[in-house]
């Protein structure tokens, strides 16, 4: 049966087609001594420069940028400081920009002579007629224009650079000369140099605050003993006389009096309790048990004999009657010693009265004098205020010249130190090197050979595919017979190269795996041709061969009883069908295959009719999804007919086509039937042998 030509859609044959490798291969290796001769030569000529170049040494030292403040000379309040000046990565970086500038370039090469090296300065020997030719062309900088400064600053920065160090408070300075001892010296200079000046501009911040702070200071002095003897003049001529504590007088006074009118009270209120206290239990006959009648010595003397005639009493009536004279006499002289120590309480009482009256007394008097003492501070509220603004102005003026005090005191003892602390230390020296750092004589010719290399076979190929006929990229297969064959049919009208289709042409599923990626096929539907082909196994050889090398997953839309699908997932868990009707995410329907890498989601434990499956809205986003997802989506979509090939061909738009072998009636309406459902390519697929599928030119 012959081929027809490709559908207009984006699959073609040069998609499809791939790299002869073989014949590339024969290609390079006929024009070997093309490649491998320039090759050498370039080889051969780095090798001849890099031996020609003065060899150059590098050393390196490092810095550690770092807060040093001595904490002996820091002010009290911030000796419990731990870590004051914390420095960060902008910090670093700014100091390294400070290591790389020209004044202490300028220190370096004054302090080691580098001008009156030919190193340096390349004019004491002569400038070579290249650099001269190059300079007057003005593709380089004329040194014969260039001052002997410049000259040897170009000559300085080239061989220096200067890093932090990533994620570190770390300055690393690397120096390149052609004397490795020299190379050691500039680098330690360069750190040293470094050092220097960041002790000598701690030394001038130190010295500038000094003579700022005493100017200051003596102004500051001035304004503190105006305000103080503002305060002074205002409290004199005010009578604001103060007491202890920094109270007035007048304040002091008020409280004083407050405190007298309160104690008054309380005790004007005691004594009137007292007495109310002890009428009430001689009126009512109760024993009067009063703290301040108990403690009466008269009445502790009549209680004392009263209880001794009572004693006499108990035991005369033991042998006496009531009417018995001395029974009578005990009762009477009882009765009496009880109406003296009520007559006792009376006139204490009567003493609390007096009391109270006198506290009363005192409370009018101290109330009077407080009213009068209220009314003379309420006159001197005002000044009150005008005397706590004078005196918040004097003290915020002597706060602020006791700060200038102490920071003059630390500006002065940091001036006076012979060295100040710089915010840097010198932690790794430089060291004396015996490799040339400069140039990499090994690596220069390698990386020569192998870009010569590289562009040889390059231009090679190029040549190669430009020659080919009709300047086609070489391909293997039949996807180039295909061509071929169908070029004869130029008079196929558009309408018949829509109904056109692609079919494979080898021997099994490897091959059409090929064909598949090579036409870039993502979402894949697997479609039997006739009733009794299983779909559903093809669909799984097919997930498995592409899963050795990709992400693959396996979607059953069959809804054959026994498709193939149902026993490599579990039938009992949820798969489709939950997943559109909305019970089901794909969480909980994506399942592994126990015998690759494949994933797989089952038709469902009820699936419904395909149609249904594939009007349900969720199924298109959800396919979309699984394509982000994963490389390869295949579909098993069962047999290939009914009104929903189309719907079909939305989801997966690449058909692969499951025929039986000879049945070509059957394979050419199925076939016709996917093209007519806009599917953008078709593989057809025969099953000869029962179980192996391959690859069959339809």
């Amino acid at each position: 049966m012959s081929v027809a030509s490709p559908s207009p859609r984006p699959s073609s044959l040069f998609s499809e087609a791939e790299f002869d490798l073989p014949a590339l291969g024969a290609a390079l290796w006929r024009s070997k001594w093309k490649i491998l001769r320039p090759t050498l030569l370039i080889a051969l000529l780095t090798l001849a420069v890099v031996q020609v170049i003065p060899p150059k040494y590098q050393s390196e030292a490092r810095i550690l940028v770092e807060g040093r403040d001595n904490v002996f000379l820091r002010p009290d309040a911030d000796k419990d400081v731990i870590d004051r000046n914390a420095v960060d990565e902008v910090a670093v970086t700014s100091q390294a920009q400070l290591v790389l500038s020209r004044d202490l370039a300028q220190d370096v090469i004054a302090k080691l002579k580098l001008n009156e090296r030919p190193e340096f300065d390349p004019a004491l020997n002569g400038i070579s007629p290249i650099k001269a030719l190059l300079g007057a062309l003005g593709l380089i900088k004329n040194p014969l224009r260039m001052t002997p400064q410049e000259r040897v600053l170009e000559a300085y920065y080239d061989r220096l650079t200067v890093y932090p160090v990533e994620k570190s408070r770390v300055i690393v300075i690397d120096f390149l000369s052609q004397d490795p001892k020299l190379a050691a010296t500039v680098a330690d200079a360069i750190a040293e140099a470094y050092l220097v000046r960041q002790r000598a501009a701690k030394r001038d911040q130190a010295h500038a605050a000094v003579e700022w702070l005493s100017g200051e200071i003596e102004t500051m002095q001035k304004k503190v003993a105006d305000a103080e003897a503002k305060v002074a003049a205002f409290r004199a001529n005010t009578n604001l006389l103060e007491g202890p504590n920094n109270i007035t007088l007048s304040a002091q006074q008020l409280g004083d009096f407050s405190a007298q009118v309160a104690a008054s009270r309380a005790q004007k209120a005691d004594a009137e309790a007292k007495a109310k206290i002890i009428r009430e239990m001689l009126r009512s006959d109760q024993s009067i048990e009063a703290s301040d009648i108990i403690n009466s010595e008269l009445i502790r003397r009549l209680s004392e004999q009263r209880v001794t005639l009572r004693a006499q009493l108990a035991e005369q009536s033991s042998s006496l009657m009531d009417g018995h004279p001395r029974i009578k006499e005990l009762k009477a002289q009882i009765a009496d010693l009880d109406g003296q120590i009520r007559a006792e309480a009376e006139r204490i009482a009567r003493s609390f009265d007096a009391d109270a009256k006198i506290a009363a007394a005192r409370v009018d008097a101290l109330s009077a004098n407080f009213d009068q003492i209220k009314n003379q501070a309420a006159t001197t509220n005002e000044r009150d205020v005008q005397l706590r603004a004078l005196q918040r102005e004097a003290k915020s003026q002597r706060d602020l010249l006791e700060s200038y005090l102490a920071k003059f005191s630390e500006a002065t003892a940091r001036e006076t130190l012979n060295s100040a602390p710089a915010d840097a230390r010198v932690f790794s020296r430089a060291t004396v090197s015996n490799v040339p750092a400069y140039p990499k004589k090994l690596p220069s010719v390698l990386i020569a050979a192998v870009a010569t290399l590289m562009l040889s076979c390059g231009f090679v190929l190029t040549r190669a595919l430009l020659s080919a006929p009709g300047a086609a990229v070489p391909v293997r297969g039949p996807a180039a017979q295909d061509s071929a064959a169908a070029q004869p049919d130029a008079a196929a009208t558009p309408s018949e190269d829509r109904d056109r289709f692609v079919a494979a042409q080898a021997g099994g599923v490897a091959d059409v795996m090929q064909r598949l990626t090579g036409a870039g096929a993502g979402r894949i539907a697997v479609l039997a041709a006739s009733a009794g082909l299983d779909s559903g196994e093809a669909a799984i050889k097919l997930a498995r061969a592409l899963a050795a090398g990709a992400r693959v997953v396996l979607v059953g839309l069959d809804q054959a009883k026994y498709s193939a699908v149902k026993a490599v997932a579990d039938a009992s868990e949820p798969g489709l069908a939950e997943f559109v009707d909305g019970s089901a995410s794909f969480r909980d329907v994506i399942v592994k295959d126990k015998l690759s890498a494949v994933h797989v989601i089952a038709p469902g434990r009820e699936p419904g009719r395909r149609i249904a499956l594939l009007s349900s809205p969720r199924l298109a986003p959800g396919m979309i999804a699984l394509a982000r997802s994963y490389d390869y989506v295949i579909v098993d979509a069962g047999l290939a007919e009914g009104a929903d090939l189309e719907a079909i061909s939305e989801i997966a738009p690449h058909a692969v086509l499951l025929a039986k072998e000879g049945a070509h009636g059957d394979t050419e309406a199925a076939r016709e039937r996917l093209v007519a459902a806009e599917f953008d390519d078709v593989i057809v697929l025969t099953d000869g042998r029962g179980s192996e599928v391959r690859a069959e030119a339809a």
